[in-house]
């Protein structure tokens, strides 16, 4: 499945998920991987909850053991557990960076805050796992704001679509979050409830 990791690159067909190799054999296309795989077998249960959670994972950038504590946060707050999951990761620094038009993926996003690029409520934030609240403000830093790059990123990202619960400001620089994200606002293709059977096994 293409997660569109690469930015504005995965919308191009400069796309390496667009190009699939093709076994000889069969002239079929190949999954990732480095040769043909000989044996293909039908996923099991475990198999397809483990995948979706890799999934997950790899949308958002955690690792293992951030993405852990992010399950068992959710499983001690109030509501569905799965929904809960993702509002947590969507709530990411990094990841509000990048839904705002900040930067062309979340992993720029994350590089850019580690480089000290943002503020949050005019307070300095290298974090890029910071859970933004609503009422607080993420802004491109004064002194950044006229640099090429982030023109550049703004021009490339200006078409992007806004989730409901943030309003950016385009001449600032600054993204405002005005309420928590909802389930229904998180378009990614998830099916939290297998991460959740994951879990509680």
């Amino acid at each position: 499945m293409q997660l569109y990791l690469k930015g504005e690159r995965c919308y191009t067909v400069k796309c390496p998920f667009l190009k699939p190799r093709r076994d000889a054999r069969s002239l079929g296309p190949l999954p990732p991987g480095r040769g043909p795989i000989k044996f293909r077998t039908r996923p099991t249960r475990y198999g397809t909850q483990l995948r979706e959670k890799q999934k997950v994972r790899r949308i958002y950038g955690v690792m293992e053991r951030q993405f852990k504590s992010y399950f068992r946060k959710a499983e001690r707050m109030s509501g569905v557990t799965g929904a809960n999951l993702l509002i947590q990761l969507e709530r990411r620094l990094d990841n509000v960076v990048f839904r705002a038009g900040l930067a062309l993926s979340r992993r720029q996003a994350r590089e850019l805050i580690a480089h000290r690029h943002f503020t949050v409520n005019g307070r300095l934030v290298t974090v890029a796992s910071y859970q933004v609240k609503p009422g607080e403000a993420v802004q491109v830093r004064s002194q950044d704001a006229s640099k090429d790059f982030v023109k550049a990123i703004r021009q490339r990202t200006s078409s992007r679509p806004l989730p409901h619960w943030l309003t950016v400001d385009a001449e600032a620089l600054r993204a405002t979050v005005v309420a928590l994200p909802a389930r229904g606002d998180i378009q990614e293709p998830v099916d939290e409830q297998l991460i959740v059977n994951l879990y509680s096994r």
